[in-house]
């Protein structure tokens, strides 16, 4: 028997186009062509399990194999098997409307590549990126059936012979371009079936050995599972990363079918977004590490495993976007999450709290990037204060209510961040028995604009924003040991010995305890630069601008009597200057050097 005939298309020869747009990601040929063989393994297993069967299944697996010599990749299975009727219809009907479905969407060269990426529904015909000529031997599972030869050079024309086949099952014969012998190198093929075959759930034996793993543990019910089964199979997807603080199992079959792990791991304050660490899976088929339209986009901090075969494999960028079930699935795994947070934190919050500073940082992103995590995430969101001590915002508020709220009946949060370089701030602070917080990674400048937003008569100030005094305002009267007519000559002596338009020189009545000159930057001025570095509309010339400083002059500190009664007051009042500069890592180079031979002058001087 042989049959010779012509596929009916448009296109004279497809395949250089499919090549062409496909090229950056031709691998994925091998993707294609095993879970099309898991697939009829999978099929002859069901027919088997209803009794449409009644054959002896033996070992269901798929097998790859490389002959450099000849040139081949075949990829063999011993599933269901066609006929020469059905070879017509799959191969050269369905299958090829897909391809030529493709060709004509994109062989406009103008075409959009970040749509094409990623298209992966060419099925069998993906064999031509790869191969100048293919062929399929096949036996149908069929009582009576022949066995096929289906060979076809890459050209619209093809034939169907006779074949010799013992068993049923297909073997899918790829005969490699000349461009392409690099899918003739083993560790070629080793890489690829490992990056897309690794879960699939038919055993793939490639040179002698099985090389993936068929029941990988998301395909199980948590209460078989223990840690150790979890922390393993993380170890298996990330061999070389840290093991992770704890992780979700998301199991869900209405009103879509979803499975998966997602683990979170040890992220500490760098806000190095690990991305692409989330793998996309359908039917334990590798799909993509994609995922920022499955996944919402705080949640791609995590690590882990999606599987759903609602998301089809000829999955496309604009799909993902518009899908009913893609947006349900964004939805539900940000509520899991939320839920799974809070729970650790109400049964173990000593945990959450050690863990607090891994997962800080995720936490605050999710809370600015969605309400609905907001709501949930403000229960267990924490605030830690210089003390080491960890509160959530309601435990914070009432704590520091009765001594931080001003008299304007505004409750005041008070922040560091940069415990070290603020320590005169902070530690002036809590001599008036204020509380302050440390807020000092990367995310927490915008983690406070939304607090403000989000919490009724609340202000945060960073302490060194202002003195003391004025961080939180009461209605107390401060008296002054100088009258008026000495607090105007001393604001005089500072403006001359400082001599900077960018320092506005006030005179307060301080403690005496507190510093004698206290120089400190508005929130709002630093607010304003800080948006304007970060892009913030309508503000990019401020990024470009000195900052402006406000130099607060203690008249009650004993120093400053003193300047007012010295020969060179100048000389004393900028020493004290440059001191409050030294104190905030502000003084360098030649003020630097001025300001030490200064001081051994006034330190030699009778």
């Amino acid at each position: 028997m042989e049959e010779r005939g012509n596929i009916s298309i448009h296109t004279e020869n497809i395949f250089p186009i499919i090549k062409k747009f496909l090229y950056s990601d031709h691998e994925i040929f091998l993707r294609e062509l095993v879970s099309n063989a898991v697939d009829a393994t999978q099929k002859i297993k069901r027919l088997s399990s209803i009794g449409e069967y009644k054959g002896e299944l033996g070992e269901l697996k798929v097998k790859v194999a490389v002959d450099k010599e000849a040139k081949t990749i075949t990829i063999s299975d011993n599933g269901l098997g066609m006929t020469a009727g059905e070879i017509k219809k799959y191969i050269n009907q369905i299958a090829f409307s897909g391809a030529t479905e493709f060709v004509e969407r994109y062989k406009d060269a103008s075409a959009d590549k970040d749509q094409i990426i990623g298209q992966f529904g060419l099925g069998f015909y993906s064999a031509f990126m790869v191969a100048e000529r293919v062929e399929i031997v096949t036996r149908s599972y069929q009582e009576g059936a022949e066995a096929a030869r289906w060979d076809c050079d890459g050209s619209t024309e093809f034939t169907i012979t006779a074949a010799e086949r013992a068993e049923r099952g297909t073997d899918v014969i790829l005969h490699v371009a000349q461009d392409s012998e690099e899918f003739l190198e083993t560790a070629r093929i080793r890489t690829i079936l490992d990056k897309y075959c690794k879960f699939l759930p038919v055993p793939v034996e490639f040179e002698g050995e099985t090389i993936n793993n068929p029941n990988p543990i998301w395909t199980k019910q948590p209460s078989e599972l223990k840690d150790e089964d979890y922390k393993e199979f993380y170890k298996e997807l990330y061999p070389f990363s840290e093991p992770p603080l704890f992780w979700i199992h998301l199991n869900v079959d209405y009103p879509f079918n979803l499975t998966g792990i997602l683990y979170f791991p040890k992220l500490k304050n760098d806000f190095e977004i690990q991305r692409n660490k989330i793998q996309l899976y359908s039917r334990q088929v590798f799909i993509t590490d994609e995922v920022k339209d499955v996944v919402p986009e705080f949640l791609m901090l995590l690590h882990g495993v999606i599987d759903s075969p609602d998301i089809p494999l000829n999955v496309s960028r604009s799909f993902l976007q518009a899908d009913a079930s893609v947006k349900k699935i964004n939805t539900y795994i940000t509520k899991k999450v939320a839920d799974k947070l809070a729970e650790i934190f109400r049964k173990d919050r000593e945990t959450f709290e050690k863990n607090w500073e891994d997962i800080s940082v995720f936490v605050k992103y999710g809370m600015l990037s969605d309400d609905k995590f907001y709501e949930k995430a403000k229960d267990f969101v924490l605030l830690q204060n210089t003390e080491g001590k960890y509160h959530t915002l309601e435990e914070y508020k009432a704590l520091v209510q009765a001594n931080q709220t001003d008299k304007n009946e505004q409750l005041v949060l008070l922040y560091t961040t940069d415990a070290d370089k603020q320590h005169a701030f902070v530690e002036a602070a809590q001599n008036r028995g204020y509380d302050v917080l440390k807020l000092d990674t990367v995310i927490d400048s915008h983690f406070i604009g939304m607090l403000e937003q989000k919490l009724e008569k609340t202000t945060l100030k960073r302490v060194d924003s202002e003195t003391v005094d004025k961080l939180i305002e009461k209605d107390e009267a401060k008296e002054s040991v100088l009258s008026d007519s000495e607090k105007e000559e001393l604001k005089k002596v500072y403006e001359e010995a400082i001599s900077n338009q960018h320092m506005t020189v006030e005179v307060a009545p301080l403690a005496p305890d507190d510093a004698p000159v206290v120089i400190t930057l508005p929130e709002f001025m630093r607010r304003m630069k800080d948006m304007s570095r970060a892009g913030g509309g309508g503000m990019m010339f401020m990024g470009d601008m000195p900052d402006t400083y406000n130099v607060t002059i203690n008249a009650n500190h004993p120093l400053n009597q003193r300047v007012l009664k010295a020969e060179e007051k100048g000389k004393l009042a900028r020493q004290a200057f440059d001191l409050a500069l030294l104190s905030q890592n502000m003084l360098s180079g030649a003020a630097l050097t001025s300001f030490v031979k200064r001081s051994f002058e006034l330190m030699t001087k009778e």
